[in-house]
């Protein structure tokens, strides 16, 4: 299908919806575009039941929730969303641009904002022989739903702040909560480590596995019933277990946006911080994937990113015109009661 809009923004993660909002208060509709099949980026995908404190106006909300205010933020604006597909060709022709995604959509858009996160991600698996015949029943990557683990056996591998956060969390539901890692020492918060070692140390639900590592599962029909360990010494021993959680990190690389001749290193998409402009006319990147010098990495500095990219879009699809901004408190917002839902006078 052919479409035709403003700004198509890449990557439905929290910068990206913001982004829409952005762009709507200044009249721009956006087609929005993600490779998960849910909007909400790594808050829907790995941690939406996971605390988060450091949104302004907000001093504790739940991941899940954050996507859920900002899809209805958003929400006025109408966006086009298209989900569970991938950006795999982009073309450019008179001042426009032309994005192909993989199920041969084509969307043609006036400028574009890249909120990828790090790029297209996938989790790093153990290697195990047959691990995938248990994926989505009893071996998982993620956590959407912490009720899912009531009363179960659970092993947890990986030593950092998913792993970590998780077993404490987890505690309070399963049965038993058995923690793998290969070494003593924890890549997660310090205080985290050492309610966790607390939590072990009081004979509770969670039981310390160290130094070892995975090596085997064992079940059937992709239900585990136990998971084989190994320590640096070959000695062996198998846990009884009704579900593996692997946090060994992601794999991201950025896909075809690698090819664009935008300036890229490290799978980070080199911006100016005052416009988030790349190196490329028109586009834009914002959030995890954009880099600037002494950048702080919060979910914060993405939403003032998308601001400044919708501001930025909005002059590079009108060049020569005076944008006179008007405050949210002033113009309102489309639908909502008293809103102005005139366009920006231009």
């Amino acid at each position: 299908m052919d479409f035709k809009t403003d700004v198509t923004i890449i990557g439905a993660g929290p910068a990206g919806l913001f982004a829409v909002f952005e762009c709507g208060m200044l009249g721009l509709k956006c087609h929005v575009v993600d490779a998960l099949p849910d909007i909400g980026g790594q808050c829907t995908t790995l941690y939406p039941e996971k605390p988060i404190y450091d949104v302004p106006g907000h001093p504790s909300i739940l991941a899940g929730d954050l996507i859920a205010q900002l899809e209805a933020q958003a929400k006025p604006f109408a966006p086009h969303y298209h989900l569970d597909q991938a950006v795999t060709e982009l073309q450019s022709a008179e001042g426009r641009f032309r994005l192909t995604t993989s199920t041969g959509s084509q969307i043609d858009s006036g400028a574009i904002i890249i909120a990828a996160g790090a790029g297209a991600f996938g989790p790093n698996k153990p290697p195990i022989q047959g691990i995938e015949t248990y994926e989505g029943k009893s071996v998982f990557y993620m956590v959407r739903k912490r009720a899912d683990f009531t009363g179960k056996r659970v092993v947890i591998a990986g030593g950092g702040d998913s792993a970590v956060d998780w077993a404490l969390s987890l505690a309070d539901v399963a049965e038993k909560v058995y923690v793998v890692h290969r070494r003593d020492g924890f890549r997660a918060a310090p205080e985290s480590v050492q309610r966790l070692h607390l939590a072990a140390a009081n004979g509770g639900r969670v039981e310390m596995v160290i130094p070892y590592q995975l090596k085997n599962l064992q079940g059937a029909n992709g239900l585990l019933t136990g998971v084989q360990v190994a320590n640096l010494d070959g000695a062996e021993k198998t846990i009884e277990a009704d579900a593996l959680l692997a946090f060994f990190g992601l794999a991201a690389k950025l896909g075809p946006v690698a090819d664009w001749g935008l300036g890229i290193h490290a799978n980070h998409i080199d911006t100016n911080p005052a416009t988030a402009a790349t190196n490329v006319p028109g586009i834009f990147a914002i959030g995890d994937v954009a880099d600037y010098e002494h950048k702080v990495r919060l979910i914060l500095t993405g939403f003032s990113e998308a601001a400044a990219a919708a501001h930025s879009a909005w002059r590079h699809m009108h060049p020569g015109e005076a944008l006179h901004m008007e405050y949210s408190t002033a113009k309102g917002v489309p639908g909502q009661k008293g809103a102005d839902i005139k366009t920006i006078a231009l």
